[in-house]
C-alpha cells in the first residue's frame, strides 16, 4: 500500500538525514491524514495520489513566484521536491498521448465547437486523471476544437 511506502521511505530520510526529503513526504503524509480524519475515512492509494498530485501541482505553481523574487534556493529545493513526489505518481502522458485520448473523447462525446470544452475537460480528465496535467489537457482540447 502508498501509505505504508510513504512511512518507509520517510524512516529512510530520516536516517539518512536527508530533510527535503523527509520534509516532503511528511507533507504528504500530513494532507492524507487530515483528509481522513475530517472525512472519517480510510484512504485507498488512488486517492493517495490525487492528494500527491495536488502537492507537486501547489509546488508548481509556486516556483514562478520564488523566482521572481530571486530566491533560486528555495526554487532548488521545491524542484527537488517535486522530483521526489513525482516518484509516487503513475507515468505522465506524452502530449501525443493526451491528443490521442482528447480526440477519442471529443468523437464519443460528439463535441463539434469550443462551446462543448466542459464536457470534453470533464470527461478527459476522468479517463486520465493525474497521468496528465489539467493545464496541459486544456491545451490541447482548446488546440482541437478550435
Amino acid at each position: 500500500m502508498l501509505k505504508d511506502e510513504l512511512l518507509g521511505d520517510l524512516k529512510n530520510a530520516m536516517k539518512e538525514k536527508d530533510d527535503i526529503k523527509k520534509n516532503a513526504i511528511q507533507m504528504v503524509r500530513a494532507a492524507i491524514l487530515q483528509v481522513e480524519k475530517d472525512k472519517s475515512i480510510t484512504l485507498q492509494d488512488n486517492q493517495i495520489i490525487e492528494i500527491i498530485a495536488k502537492e507537486v501541482k501547489k509546488r508548481k505553481d509556486s516556483i514562478s513566484d520564488y523566482q521572481k523574487g530571486g530566491r533560486q534556493d528555495i526554487v532548488e529545493q521545491i524542484e527537488k521536491e517535486i522530483e521526489i513526489l513525482s516518484k509516487y505518481l503513475p507515468k505522465q502522458l506524452t502530449k501525443q498521448e493526451i491528443e490521442d485520448i482528447v480526440k477519442q473523447v471529443i468523437q464519443k462525446v460528439g463535441a463539434t465547437s469550443i462551446k462543448d470544452m466542459g464536457k470534453v475537460m470533464k470527461q478527459a480528465k476522468e479517463e486520465m486523471g493525474v497521468s496528465a496535467e489539467g493545464k496541459v489537457i486544456n491545451q490541447v482540447v482548446k488546440e482541437l476544437l478550435d
